[in-house]
């Protein structure tokens, strides 16, 4: 089997047919790739909805748990898996028509560890066809993982890649469980360790936007946990980073982006304490918490990847804690009630 595809489900009933359909308009044989969805304790209708689309399905499979999470779901999908490369994608995405015999074939010819390529964001589930030509589109040079970072950057998310199972397997790396941010880990982790990887730019992947989304959802308690799995996930790169440092011959440009991306964590956290009803003394914690792992001051953020007016004036007015005290006390209209 060529192919495996994994996909966490929780609470989707709107959004999943949708999904299952887009992964079965593929240009490949039911032989060659499995669709493995792990319900993850699902309260609306969405189980009911698989199990109907998929009762004469030969290659899906639905498997449940209780709710974990996430990363726990891919995890999951990870130990179940069977084809020679794996490939992640949410309920609430899709993808192109006709585009997953192009992207296996090239990892398949080119024995990659990882393979990129590109999504499209939109508020639309009819973009079924892909914008890009195809069949006169080839991959890049390959590079190991350093240099493919240092020369291209690389996305947080992880349906922007197929993964050797074979090369997963043997780096063990697992999702995070319990965070978000899990994945913007688990591709650092993972891509920093390829030995082949290449970039076909095709157009793959929608990215659906969704109101209420986890990652939008401004509930207290929820927008809390969002900033401090920000704060964990740039202390994971610390880590990274870190070995990194102690390598010889890294591309320091490789570097470089690494430390921009572990402060863009901080930078986005610090945004959103903003808009938070969090207590000044926790903000203080965090921060100093971020100094420790050399995420803040935010020192490498302004960069070829972040290099906008307003990602200017704010990091200088961030990185004096005092100035973001005085903003947060501004911004948060609950701060007298707050403060301890």
């Amino acid at each position: 089997m060529k192919l495996s595809i994994i996909m966490p489900a929780y609470n989707v009933q709107k959004y999943i047919i949708h999904c299952l359909e887009s992964l079965l308009k593929q240009d490949m044989t039911i032989d060659d790739y499995e669709i493995i969805i792990i319900d993850d304790g699902s309260t609306d209708n969405s189980v009911f909805l698989i199990k109907n689309f998929i009762n004469d399905k030969a290659n899906i499979f639905l498997y449940s748990q209780e709710n974990s999470g996430v990363g726990a779901a891919r995890n999951r999908g990870i130990s179940l898996a069977k084809g020679k490369y794996i490939y992640f994608i949410d309920p609430d995405d899709y993808l192109a028509s006709d585009v997953l015999k192009t992207i296996i074939d090239c990892a398949e010819k080119k024995e990659l560890d990882v393979l990129t390529f590109l999504s499209k964001k939109t508020d639309s589930q009819s973009l079924k066809d892909s914008f890009s030509n195809i069949a006169k589109t080839s991959c890049t040079s390959i590079l190991n993982g350093t240099d493919y970072v240092a020369n291209h950057g690389f996305k947080n998310e992880v349906w922007w890649y197929v993964i050797k199972r074979q090369f997963l397997q043997d780096l063990n790396i697992k999702f995070i469980e319990g965070r978000w941010m899990e994945d913007a880990i688990f591709t650092a982790e993972l891509i920093i360790k390829a030995n082949k990887m290449a970039h076909l730019p095709i157009d793959v992947h929608r990215h659906v936007t969704v109101k209420g989304s986890a990652m939008t959802s401004r509930e207290p308690e929820h927008y809390k946990k969002v900033i401090y799995d920000n704060a964990n996930a740039a202390t994971a790169y610390h880590k990274i980073i870190e070995t990194l440092e102690y390598t010889d011959n890294i591309n320091k440009e490789c570097l470089q982006r690494l430390k921009t991306r572990q402060q863009s964590f901080v930078f986005f956290m610090m945004v959103r304490m903003l808009k938070s009803t969090m207590k000044l003394t926790e903000i203080k914690k965090i921060l100093n918490e971020m100094i420790q792992v050399k995420a803040y001051p935010l020192k490498s953020f302004i960069s070829i990847d972040y290099n906008g007016i307003l990602y200017i004036i704010l990091v200088k007015l961030f990185n004096i804690k005092t100035i973001f005290y005085v903003l947060f006390m501004m911004f948060n209209p609950f701060f007298k009630n707050k403060i301890i």
